[in-house]
């Protein structure tokens, strides 16, 4: 039987892994919950321009505004999967809660988000459902609303949440991993996938609120400091935040994210041509938008604080890169 998937959060990840997704499960068994972009995605589904798969690639799912909406629409019938792609920000309700609805004893919950320690409200939420959780390399970006351009990497990694769970849990991650393949999706299951997850977080917990703050992308900042003929200044100061960070993550156990990682990442970001990649929080911070401050950065300070490594340079950046999210907030209310 064909599973049921229900995505929450339709936005560039989104939006991508339900047109994987209907590859290998008819569209009419994936429902969207789709929200700034609802008008369009009702219309025209939603559309993919890709450079490794090919341009005005469509999807036309099963489209609601709300996880109760979906769950009417479904007529009873039970979601295999509910797939967590929204940003990794605090809400009221929590994400946790909103999704309730469309759980059921059968379903297992993805997550495909950044930044550490964001598992543990829906292993508090549904204690008993497997909890999936992804570490994604996907360059996409909705250039409108359901529409959404996507550069040549595709690539989802998985493991259960926590590492040591049972054979359900297990067996869901196959079961999603065996799914995505059918798709001609990119999935690899890993033991542990929180190493994974710091090993991409030594590079999102630099650039990602270094550019927001700045306005900068990674070569403009690191440009910036050209002009007193001190090319290295910039770079030393990305260094030291990715050793803080390496830091932390060998206190639990993490030793692979270590100086030989960081001097591999430093290395793509030197030689990476001008005006260089804009982070998610830079986007984000360009419109005024929710950042995922506390997931990317803030989670790290915490866990820091919890072994007691001294982590000044982290703690300086959260503190303004929350500052700065907490504007966009503000400004609305004004």
């Amino acid at each position: 039987m064909a599973p049921r998937v229900l995505v929450f959060g339709t936005g560039s990840i989104g939006s991508v892994y339900t047109y994987l997704l209907s590859k290998a499960t008819p569209s009419s068994n994936i429902t969207a919950i789709c929200r700034s972009n609802y008008e369009e995605a009702t219309k025209h589904g939603l559309t993919i321009q890709s450079t490794l798969w090919g341009n005005d690639l469509n999807v036309k799912p099963t489209v609601a505004r709300t996880v109760d909406e979906a769950v009417a629409l479904s007529h009873g019938e039970p979601f295999d999967y509910v797939v967590v792609c929204s940003k990794a920000i605090p809400t009221q309700p929590s994400t946790a809660e909103l999704i309730r609805p469309a759980v059921s004893e059968r379903t297992a919950i993805v997550l495909i988000q950044n930044g550490v320690g964001i598992e543990a409200p829906y292993a508090q939420a549904f204690p008993a459902n497997p909890l999936v959780s992804a570490v994604v390399y996907l360059p996409a970006t909705q250039i409108r609303p359901a529409v959404v351009e996507h550069k040549e990497v595709e690539l989802l990694l998985l493991g259960t949440y926590p590492a040591a769970a049972g054979a359900d849990a297990k067996n869901a991650v196959k079961a999603f991993a065996e799914l995505l393949a059918a798709a001609g999706a990119s999935a690899k299951v890993h033991d542990d996938i929180q190493a994974e997850r710091w090993t991409k977080l030594l590079v999102n917990a630099a650039w990602n609120p270094i550019c927001a703050l700045t306005r900068s992308r990674d070569q403009q900042f690191l440009s910036s400091t050209r002009s007193d003929g001190d090319d290295e200044k910039a770079l030393d100061f990305i260094r030291d935040v990715m050793s803080e960070v390496a830091s932390v993550a060998q206190a639990y156990g993490y030793s692979n994210v270590n100086e030989e990682m960081i001097e591999f990442q430093i290395g793509r970001a030197s030689v990476r041509k001008a005006p260089g990649v804009q982070p998610s929080m830079l986007a984000d911070a360009l419109v005024g938008k929710s950042m995922e401050v506390d997931a990317i950065v803030g989670n790290v300070v915490k866990l820091a604080k919890q072994k007691g490594i001294a982590v000044p340079i982290l703690r300086t950046i959260y503190l303004l890169a929350n500052a700065l999210d907490s504007s966009f907030s503000r400004k609305e209310a004004s």
